[in-house]
């Protein structure tokens, strides 16, 4: 017997052909009569569609819709909304109009009426991402899902055909991955094999005749499809690895997905044997993977990363990156073993599927697959479905973790010890989990994963367990030291834009430990902060003040944390730094350090920390220093500029 839960996301969903001319009666039909019409330029003839069969009930219109719903623009138009007394949304449009139409509903809980004119998905699901401050955060409810969705094949007419090729496929991601989702059931099964059937038959079809209007329907019918797979269970290692692939190297997005999911499903197949079979049968092939690669290439599609400008020397650190995260997916992740995925798809190669392993025990690895499968669906109804997703994956990595290391019953027992220990050391002022994320290399990860930057910006660093917050207020050419001992260092600052722009009133805190190695927080002798301030940049952007040159020193080490360490050889040191935390209005926050080079450490620093745009010159100085201070001997000079980003104006679709 199969094991699953499932939740539906109930909404009236109209389909057809010249559907638009329905849309006035779907909104009466909604109890509403002042309509708020959302789109964007881009689809600015397919909005004056809408508007004519709205005729009278259209009240306000805003156009401004981008990518990624960024808050301030769900501002401007819920002015527009307010202004006009609205009381229905209606919007056309991709992911982006939609996601407003979201965004605007959960605000005020009208009623949504959506006419997607791509294969996006995201109309029939309960999930909203909003952009805030460079930072994107999802979340989902029952109050996001559109009332209603309206799809009419003639809005997707006049895309072109590469592109209705790559969005396509970029559905078939959607079912394929849906089913073999932890989340998976029979409904979700039904409709994403119905979807790859579709896709299978009328991408043909479509790039043979372009205006064949029954496989744009096809193909409208499978996204719908895809979409609602979508908006029940989680996605794995596909869709992860083209997230990594767009964020941290701006490869574009359809195009990507149609590259990278062969070669995804090539991977996940020994593991998912069962799932690449029913894919292969609805697809009309013997082998899943190889085929959905030809059905690419046969369309004149995308099929290699090189082609999409991916260079082969950033390869082995996109292994990394995806596989320092973990996904819900069915075969475990290596870096050896996607920078094998992605060479191949970098190459272009025609994907082959790795024979299925049988377990070593004949009924044990059963017997721990059923079990890791039940505990993962006592998470299926999680209300927030993000919970789900990482409580599950997280019980798959540490079950895989115990199974493959055979851990024994005193090993495990001395973790749960080590992990109590930890958290009985932590106080207000030491966070010993802080440290171990530091120690393992999880807080860069997170950070080079959160703050990807473009050869422009300033590198980001971890921000490390001794930020306090609301820092003495310092003017500029104060001393932050406060007479603490040390070789005086004179720190001249610009803030800029990626354009080299200077950024007034920018606010930038700043710390550092002592000449011994220890932090204000550290020291209960100590009266008040020192070596900490915040400082605001003048109308050139810049900023100067005093401190001591920075040393390297120690983590804490008399914890857990410290034994750790030494139970694998491995020293405490972490190289001379400054850290500098910087905000500036419409742009992002950057967090950071200056390590001084030719200092100790530079190449071991025991938190992963140091990189190579990060380490600058304190240079040595002797006579008369800024500002006339009185100084015997060598003081040291900082001189640097930081370059931030803007916070991103995505483009629309």
């Amino acid at each position: 017997m199969r094991n699953f839960g499932y939740t539906s996301h109930p909404s009236r969903v109209i389909f057809g052909t010249g559907t638009v001319s329905q849309v006035r009666e779907e909104v009466e039909r909604l109890g509403c009569s002042r309509v708020l019409l959302l789109s964007s330029p881009a689809v600015a003839k397919t909005a004056a569609r809408v508007r004519d069969a709205l005729g009278d009930l259209t009240v306000a219109e805003f156009d401004g819709a981008a990518m990624h719903t960024p808050v301030e623009v769900t501002e401007r138009a819920l002015g527009v909304l307010r202004e006009h007394s609205a009381d229905c949304l209606v919007a056309v449009g991709g992911g982006s109009t939609t996601g407003l139409a979201k965004a605007l509903a959960l605000r005020t809980d009208l009623p949504q009426l959506i006419l997607p004119t791509t294969y996006a998905g995201s109309e029939v699901t309960p999930v909203l991402g909003e952009t805030q401050g460079g930072r994107k955060t999802t979340q989902s409810s029952a109050a996001i899902l559109p009332e209603t969705v309206l799809y009419d094949v003639e809005f997707t007419r006049e895309l072109p055909v590469d592109i209705s090729v790559t969005s396509a496929v970029n559905a078939l991601a959607h079912a394929v991955e849906a089913l073999y989702s932890p989340q998976a059931n029979p409904v979700i099964d039904a409709l994403a094999l119905d979807a790859v059937a579709r896709i299978a038959r009328a991408l043909p079809a479509l790039v043979a005749e372009p205006s064949d209007t029954e496989a744009r329907a096809d193909l409208l019918h499978a996204a719908w499809l895809a979409g609602t797979c979508l908006a029940t269970v989680g996605m794995g290692l596909h869709h992860k690895l083209c997230h990594t692939l767009g964020g941290t190297y701006g490869l574009p997005h359809a195009e990507t997905h149609t590259v990278i999911l062969p070669h995804a499903m090539a991977y996940n197949a020994p593991a998912a044997p069962d799932v690449m079979r029913r894919i292969a049968e609805a697809l009309g092939v013997a082998d899943a993977p190889s085929g959905v690669f030809d059905l690419i290439a046969s369309l004149a599609g995308p099929t290699s990363l090189a082609g999409l400008g991916m260079t082969e020397a950033d390869l082995p650190q996109a292994a990394l990156l995806a596989a320092a995260t973990p996904y819900p997916n069915p075969r475990e992740l290596t870096s050896q073993g996607i920078e094998g995925l992605l060479r191949d798809a970098w190459q272009g190669r025609r994907p082959a599927v790795p024979p299925v392993q049988a377990p070593s025990a004949p009924g044990a690895a059963t017997d721990l697959e059923r079990l890791t499968d039940q505990v993962v669906a006592s998470f299926a109804d999680a209300p927030d479905p993000r919970v789900g997703q990482l409580l599950g994956d997280l019980v798959r990595h540490l079950h895989h973790f115990v199974t493959s290391n055979d851990v024994t019953e005193p090993e495990w027992q001395y973790a749960i010890d080590f992990l109590t220990r930890t958290g009985q050391i932590c106080t207000s002022t030491r966070q010993e989990f802080v440290l171990l994320s530091d120690t393992l290399g999880v807080s860069s990860v997170v950070d080079l994963l959160t703050n990807s930057r473009t050869p422009e910006t300033t590198p980001s660093a971890v921000l490390g367990p001794f930020y306090t917050e609301g820092p003495p207020e310092t003017t500029q050419g104060d001393d932050i030291s406060r007479g603490v001992p040390g070789t005086p260092l004179w720190a001249d600052i610009r803030i800029t834009d990626t354009d080299g722009r200077p950024l007034p009133e920018a606010v930038v805190d700043v710390w550092q430990a002592n000449k011994d190695g220890f932090y204000d927080v550290q020291l209960p002798e100590c009266e008040g902060p020192v070596l900490r301030g915040r400082l605001r940049t003048d109308e050139q952007g810049r900023l100067r003040f005093w401190t001591i040159l920075p040393a390297e020193y120690p983590i804490p080490d008399d914890g857990p944390v410290g034994q750790m360490l030494e139970a694998v050889g491995r020293h405490p040191w972490r190289a001379p730094h400054l850290h500098f935390m910087i905000s500036a209005p419409g742009h992002q926050r950057l967090v950071t350090q200056l390590f001084v080079k030719g200092g100790r450490y530079m190449d071991s620093d025991t938190v992963f920390g140091v990189k190579e745009g990060l380490v600058v010159d304190f240079a040595p100085r002797v006579g008369p220093p800024p500002g006339g201070r009185a100084i015997d001997g060598e003081w040291r000079s900082l001189q640097f500029t930081f370059r931030i980003a803007p916070l991103a104006a995505e483009p629309t679709r």
